[in-house]
């Protein structure tokens, strides 16, 4: 009743007392599952320490691969290559038998 006389009487009084009644009710616990760091997701932003350090890792694995596989491409490459180079040997030694002077 005295609540319902003072927001009769005062109109900033009633911004108040409704902003005092919100916010008795806005308050919660924070409650989090195992494992979770409480951090943004990785999508968003830059997350927390754990988070950057596990994309860190994963960017240092896909890094190695991807120079492990640049290796192995120029070693093949290096093979056909050298694989060229014995069959243009071998021909040019072939047509040297068979064309004479000319060769």
């Amino acid at each position: 009743m005295f609540r319902t006389a003072i927001i009769k009487q005062a109109p900033a009084l009633r911004a108040i007392s409704s902003r005092t009644a919100a916010a008795t009710f806005t308050t919660s616990a924070r409650v989090m599952a195992a494992g979770d760091t409480g951090a943004p997701p990785k999508v968003g932003g830059p997350g927390d320490a754990f988070q950057r350090r596990e994309r860190a890792n994963e960017d240092f694995t896909i890094k190695k691969r991807e120079k492990e596989k640049l290796l192995e491409l120029k070693k093949k490459l290096a093979e056909q290559q050298n694989h060229l180079q014995q069959l243009s040997d071998h021909i040019d030694e072939i047509t040297k038998e068979q064309g004479g002077e000319h060769n």
